[in-house]
């Protein structure tokens, strides 16, 4: 930084100055009023000389445009001296000997804050345009007024900027003193809305030298967070970014923000400096470029090159002066009629001695009210004051590149961040890097930085991991003895191993069980998790489950497992078999419609061939027996009866076809079932639990207890059991009939003990199973993406092969179906019936026989009764077949038997029969599966998500757990989906049907018709063959 030796040059055109302005003044003397105003500037800083000559120039430039105006303004600089004392000694003598009536300074807060005091008690107005704390503000004085931006303002530009890039955590590093300290509150309230943590402050203390700077470096460099605010002077900040270069922190991944401290005064930098600050960010007071702007820049480098080349740079502070001093002048002239006189103070005793010759402006209030009502365009933008304090319009975002800073964006407090101030077509407030320009970062590269690493201090992320009695599939830490060493081993563990093995990034961790020095576990899963948010572990990882009120205190990633609560019964054997089973097939409707139309089709072949076939004629009782069993004996074919009849036949072909389908029908649901064995659970619902007082499961130290409670079930029927080895021998030994627990545990329980138990309603939610980590953590996004990486690829099939493999050919007990062979329990029926039948006929036989042959029984000798009867029946035998004969002819038959399993399963068995098919494959609008099914590489969509880094996500997924968790989303279920609750799950149904008349009802009305339009054209050709006979009878007797 340039800084001239001496202030000779700079005292010369002050004098002059002076001495024109005065002598303008004196010639127009009857007609002006001289007003004194003070200036209180460090003359030894170019920017208090810069100061100054804005000051006069301004005054210069607003009197020749404003020569009517009967006020001017008459300066009286003072030195500071660089220090608080010299400022408020100067400000002291200009209002006991100048009697100035406004001070235009000073220079720094520090001066600010004193001098302010001094206005208030005598009530003359202090305007400064370079004291930018905040903290001047609060003073709350009634003479004070800020004419340059607030350091505040910037605070909303910085944090819509690390928004924008998603960073969680920042550090501030500002100078120790009014300057620094002043914007520290707002920025740390502006951080904490955004959900960005301060884990540290870096304080430098004004004077520090290079190995305090370098110490507080390389401590910053030990932390994990890269992301650094500066908020410092230029030349401390200068120091500051030359040790960083030095010490390798100016390199790829670091973020460098810098306030207007320093980006105002930027080009007063060496080129050595902006070397080493390549890639920082920065935010400035955005200038509006004017015609009168540059106009006035062109004079002020021309006079400043001819007075004071060293001097010749300008920077906002000097805008700002200019502006302030023309506000001033236009307020002096306002209320220069009101009251232009000075009243004596009475001042308290202790501060007799430098008070007792003061005199206060009587009308300082108007000026300072005045003032606050000016509103002109200047040659900084819009000059408006609010509450004493000057307003922003914009920032100007600024990446320091080569020799010095570029724009890569603008900030407003109506727009957020945008590329072009001119180019703004919408009111949305946006926080989107889309809307900056590209950046190049400290390092060179065009790649936005994570903002954070994992510390270069040496330790480990410590990976605190759950301590279960027994052996644990999910996480299972075992102690060796002689080393006294923990190995932990489990799938979640393989998991967590993948998952960071995926990060773009190397982090070490150490797993460390949570248990006390005996081995055992040192609390439940909430202990754990509760250690996270203490600090004592930096992560957890386990069969953790992700719940609402764990998410108070920590924060989850997505959940590596399936989600939800399920209740496991055993299962029992379904008795459906009696010796009446053979009835079930068909129900009782559709057996009276069969025998029915067994009837109807005897009675339409008889009427058809009773006249022209003997085997349906004779006796009444022998065509309706004929009839009969010709029709009933189309079941089986085997009617010897012939028809010649064509209509007949027609009919018996129908027939025989509705026969065939109805027999077969009946088979095959009568074959299922006896066959088809099917597994129903013990309890199916929670209600039937409750009801029965049944007692029911749950896992030691789990948050299922309090799931349970709130299902309303007795406490005193609530069973713990520590393992799924004591859950099975709770449920052999009949102490519980339940058992609830997280579906990953109930699927290995199931798979660990085939066919004994399934999984029934309903499905308690939950999230599943997720790695813990504090909240705010940077890892949880990285982590979570990792894991998604995980699930979707073969690695984690690998892994569930790897321990759960061995119970993978266990099946589903809700779908098992199994065959039986056929046992003399389900026919003894049929085979009674047929005895009885058959025994009832031979009986019959036997009586009839015995009846038409009574006479000659009657005559036997008793004792020759059997040997007679045997006689008898041989010959009657013998007469039989000398007879018309036995038709020895029998038709081969064939039997086939089918399989009728009413079983909703898939077309499809695999995607590998898909691809060879080349069937369609039908997936939801929008949805990731689109991304899935290519990954098959099945022949040829997004999911809704926020902004990576939105805050509304760690929030947004607390709400959901605590909805998921309570009645409300089983309420918003009912009102979408309560009209198909009722709809069985097609996985689990295997049902065999008794067959019913709607199914056949077709296949009989065809018979019908076909029968029934048989009927009618055999009384048409009858009629027409006995059309002579039918002439010539009586119409009455017709």
């Amino acid at each position: 930084m340039r800084e001239i030796p001496t202030q000779l040059c700079f005292s010369l055109f002050f004098f002059l100055s002076q001495r024109v302005f005065f002598t303008e003044m004196v010639m127009a003397q009857n007609t002006t009023i001289p007003v004194n105003v003070g200036v209180v500037l460090d003359m030894d800083k170019w920017v208090g000389r810069m100061g100054l000559r804005c000051i006069s120039m301004a005054l210069s430039d607003f009197y020749a445009s404003h020569a009517h105006y009967k006020t001017r303004l008459v300066l009286h600089a003072k030195d500071s001296n660089n220090s608080v004392v010299g400022a408020a000694a100067a400000a002291l003598d200009l209002l006991k000997d100048v009697e100035v009536q406004a001070i235009i300074g000073p220079m720094t807060s520090m001066q600010a804050n004193f001098v302010i005091n001094l206005g208030e008690y005598a009530k003359v107005p202090i305007i400064s345009f370079s004291a930018t704390s905040p903290s001047l503000s609060s003073l709350r004085s009634a003479y004070f007024l800020q004419a340059c931006l607030n350091d505040s303002s910037q605070v909303k530009a910085i944090t819509s900027l690390i928004q924008a890039f998603g960073w969680k955590a920042v550090v501030p590093i500002y100078v120790d003193n009014e300057f620094g300290e002043g914007i520290i509150p707002f920025l740390t309230d502006a951080l904490q809305e955004i959900n960005v943590r301060l884990p540290y402050r870096s304080v430098i203390h004004p004077s520090a030298n290079d190995a305090e700077i370098v110490a507080e470096l390389y401590k910053l460099m030990t932390m994990q967070t890269r992301v650094f605010i500066v908020h410092m002077s230029i030349t401390l900040g200068s120091f500051f970014f030359t040790k960083a270069k030095d010490v390798g922190m100016m390199s790829e991944g670091y973020v460098w923000i810098i306030t207007d401290g320093i980006t105002k005064s930027f080009s007063l930098m060496d080129q050595s400096v902006i070397d080493s600050m390549q890639g920082v960010l920065g935010v400035k007071p955005h200038i509006p470029r004017r015609k009168k702007l540059d106009e006035f820049l062109i004079r002020w480098k021309t006079k400043s090159q001819q007075e004071s080349p060293v001097d010749a740079e300008m920077n906002i502070l000097g805008l700002w002066a200019y502006d302030a001093v023309t506000a001033l002048a236009i307020a002096v002239e306002k209320v220069r009629a009101m009251n232009s006189s000075y009243q004596k103070m009475n001042t308290s005793e202790n501060l007799k001695d430098y008070f007792e010759i003061f005199e206060r402006f009587e009308v300082g209030k108007d000026l300072y009210q005045t003032l606050s009502l000016i509103r002109f365009k200047g040659i900084s933008g819009d000059f408006r004051l609010v509450n004493g304090q000057l307003q922003s319009s914009a920032f100007h975002i600024v990446n320091v590149i080569g020799k010095g800073m570029r724009g890569i964006g603008f900030w407003t407090p109506k727009n957020g961040l945008v590329k072009e101030l001119n180019r703004i077509d919408t009111e949305v407030y946006s926080t989107s890097k889309a809307n900056l320009k590209a950046i190049i970062w400290p390092g060179d590269t065009p790649f936005a930085p994570k903002g954070w690493v994992i510390p270069t201090n040496g330790k480990k992320l410590r990976v605190g991991v759950p301590v279960k009695d027994g052996s644990s599939y999910f996480v299972n830490a075992t102690r060796d003895p002689s080393t006294n060493s923990t190995t932990v081993t489990g799938y979640s563990i393989d998991v967590f191993d993948v998952v960071m093995a995926t990060l773009p990034y190397h982090i070490p961790y150490e797993y460390i069980p949570f248990q006390k020095s005996d081995g055992k576990s040192a609390g439940s899963y909430d202990d754990l998790v509760y250690q996270v948010f203490l600090g004592t572990y930096d992560a957890a990882v386990g069969d953790i489950t992700i719940v609402a009120n764990r998410s108070l205190y920590v924060d989850f990633t997505l959940p590596y497992t399936e989600s939800g609560v399920k209740m496991i019964v055993p299962v029992k054997y379904r008795e459906g078999k009696n010796a009446w089973i053979f009835l079930k097939p068909l129900t009782w409707d559709l057996w009276v419609t069969s025998a029915c139309f067994f009837i109807f089709i005897g009675f339409v072949i008889w009427i058809i061939e009773h006249q022209t076939n003997e085997d349906f004629s004779g006796s009444r009782s022998h065509q309706i027996g004929t009839s009969f069993l010709f029709s009933f004996s189309t079941v089986v074919s085997a009617h010897k009866e012939k028809v010649v009849s064509n209509l007949a036949r027609f009919v018996v072909i129908i027939w025989c076809f509705v026969v065939l389908i109805l027999t077969q029908s009946y088979t095959a649901s009568l074959t299922s079932m006896l066959t088809v064995q099917q597994l129903e659970p013990t309890v199916t619902s929670v209600h039937e639990l409750i009801e029965k007082g049944d007692n029911v499961g749950y896992p030691k130290g789990s948050f299922v207890l309090a799931l349970l409670k709130k299902l309303n079930i007795d406490e005193s029927k609530l069973k713990v059991y520590n393992s799924t080895d004591e859950l099975h021998i709770a449920f052999s030994e009949g102490r519980i009939s339940a058992a609830f627990d997280e579906i990953p545990y109930m699927k290995l329980f199931i798979q660990r003990h085939c066919g004994k138990y399934t999984m029934v309603e309903p499905i308690l939610k939950t999230d599943g199973f997720g790695f813990v980590f504090p909240i705010g953590s940077p890892l949880v996004p990285d982590v979570s993406r990792a894991i998604l990486n995980v699930t979707e690829g073969d690695k984690m099939d690998g892994i569930e092969k790897a321990w759960f493999v061995e119970q993978t050919n266990c099946p589903n007990p809700s779908n098992l179906v199994t065959s039986n062979s056929l046992s003399l329990s389900s026919f003894w029926g049929l085979f009674l019936i047929v005895g009885v039948a058959a025994s009832f006929a031979v009986i019959i036989f036997i009586a009839m026989l015995l009846y038409e042959h009574r006479g000659c029984l009657v005559r036997l000798d008793p004792k020759t009764l059997w040997k007679k009867l045997v006689v008898m029946v041989r010959g009657l035998k013998k007469n039989e077949q000398n007879g018309k004969g036995i038709d020895g002819h029998h038709e081969r038959k064939k039997w086939r038997a089918t399989w009728l399993v009413q079983q909703l399963e898939a077309t499809v068995t695999s995607v590998r029969e898909l691809i060879k098919k080349g069937d369609n494959v039908g997936y939801p609008k929008g949805s990731f599966v689109l991304a899935l099914l290519k990954r098959l590489n099945i022949d040829e969509s997004t999911f809704k998500v926020f902004l990576i880094g939105s805050l509304l996500v760690p929030d947004i997924s607390r709400a959901i757990l605590n909805v998921i968790e309570r009645d409300k989303m089983d309420g918003i279920e009912k009102a979408w989906f309560v009209e198909h609750t009722n709809c069985p799950d097609p996985r689990n149904l295997v049902t065999s049907n008794s067959l019913s008349f709607s199914s056949f009802w077709g296949l009989f009305l065809i018979v019908r018709v076909a029968a029934s339009f048989v009927v009618i054209i055999f009384i048409a050709i009858l009629l027409y063959e006995h059309r002579g006979f039918l002439v010539r009878l009586d119409p009455k007797t017709l």
